[in-house]
C-alpha cells in the first residue's frame, strides 16, 4: 500500500488493516522492532545477514575465513580480468566470513565477563574485514548472474558500525526501492502484455504476484505470518508460470516467434520480480533493462 511521500514523513508508524508498519519513500512496510543493540544482538544479526549474502550471490565465493591469506594471494596474482573477478568475489567471500568470525569471538569473551572496547584490536581487525568485503562486494554478482548486488553485500558491515535503530531505517529504504521496482515492472508489463490478444487475463495475475512479492518482500522468516505469506507468494508465481499465450492457428512464423518471444518476457519478469521479493533490495540495473526489453517488444509488435 502506498500513499504521496510529500503527506506522510518516512518513519511514521500506524496500524493498518490490523498491521503495524512503518512509512518510508511512499509505502507502508510490516513494521518490526529493533532489537537492542548489545554485542550479542549484533552477532545473531550479522551472523543472519552474512547467511542471507551467500543465499543471494553467485556459487562458490563462500570462502571459509582461515582460507583468507590465499584468497588474497591468488586474487592479487590473477591477471586475466573475467577470473580476476571471481577470485575477487571469493577473496570477499573470505573477509566477509574472517570479520563474522572475529566478531562471534569478541561476543563469545563478553559472554564470559571480558569485555571487548571498540578501540581493540579484534574489533578494529573485524571492522576492517567486513569494510574490505564491502569494497570487493562490487564484484559480486546476483546468482541469477543479471548484475553485481552490493546493495545486500553491504549490510553486515553496516550492521556492524550502525546503532540497531539505524541499521533497521537503512533496510526499510532499501525494501521500498526494492517494492518501486517491483510496481515499476509490473506496471509495464501489465500494460504491455494486457495489449495484446494472446496475453489477454494475464493482468490480474500479475497484480497478485506484485502485491504478494512486496509482502514477501517485508516479512521476516521468522515471523509466523510467514506461513501466509510464502504460500500465497508461490501461489500467484504458479498461475503466472500456469499462464500460456493464445497462438492463434495457421499464422505465420513471424507472429509465431514474437509471441514466444513474448512468453519469454513474461517468465523473465517473473523471475526478476522473485529477486526483488527475496532479496529485498533494490536492483537498479536489471530493472531498466528488463523494461527496455519490453519497450524494444512493445515497438516490434506495433
Amino acid at each position: 500500500m502506498s500513499e504521496p511521500a510529500e503527506k506522510i514523513e518516512n518513519g511514521t508508524i500506524r496500524k493498518i488493516s490490523d498491521k503495524v508498519c512503518v512509512y518510508y519513500d511512499g509505502y507502508w512496510i510490516r513494521y518490526y522492532s529493533p532489537p537492542e543493540d548489545t554485542l550479542a544482538e549484533k552477532k545473531q544479526l550479522i551472523v543472519s545477514l552474512t547467511r542471507r549474502t551467500f543465499h543471494h550471490t553467485e556459487a562458490g565465493i563462500n570462502t571459509p575465513g582461515e582460507r583468507l591469506e590465499m584468497a588474497r594471494q591468488v586474487y592479487l596474482e590473477e591477471t586475466d580480468p573475467a577470473r580476476k573477478r571471481i577470485k575477487g568475489a571469493m577473496l570477499a567471500g573470505a573477509l566477509f566470513n574472517r570479520g563474522t568470525d572475529i566478531f562471534n569471538a569478541v561476543v563469545n569473551l563478553a559472554s564470559n565477563g571480558v569485555l571487548i572496547s571498540e578501540e581493540n584490536e579484534l574489533m578494529k581487525m573485524c571492522g576492517e574485514c567486513l569494510k574490505e568485503a564491502l569494497e570487493l562486494g562490487k564484484l559480486v554478482k546476483h546468482y541469477s548472474g543479471e548484475e553485481g548486488i552490493d546493495e545486500l553485500w553491504g549490510e553486515p558491515f553496516k550492521a556492524f558500525s550502525m546503532p540497531m535503530a539505524a541499521f533497521y531505517e537503512s533496510r526499510y529504504l532499501k525494501i521500498a526501492q526494492a517494492m518501486r521496482n517491483i510496481d515499476y515492472i509490473t506496471d509495464h508489463m501489465a500494460r504491455m502484455f494486457e495489449g495484446q490478444t494472446p496475453f489477454k487475463g494475464i493482468g490480474p495475475h500479475l497484480m497478485d504476484l506484485a502485491e504478494t512479492a512486496k509482502k514477501e518482500a517485508e516479512t521476516k522468516r521468522s515471523d509466523r505470518v510467514i506461513f501466509d505469506v510464502w504460500p500465497r507468494f508461490v501461489a500467484a508465481l504458479e498461475a503466472v508460470d500456469a499462464f500460456k499465450p493464445r497462438i492463434p492457428a495457421g499464422i505465420d512464423e513471424s507472429r509465431r516467434h514474437r509471441i514466444e518471444t513474448g512468453g519469454r518476457l513474461l517468465q523473465e519478469g517473473r523471475n526478476i520480480i522473485t529477486y526483488l521479493a527475496r532479496a529485498r533490495v533494490p536492483m537498479p540495473k536489471t530493472t531498466k533493462e528488463y523494461v527496455e526489453q519490453l519497450e524494444n517488444y512493445a515497438r516490434e509488435i506495433t
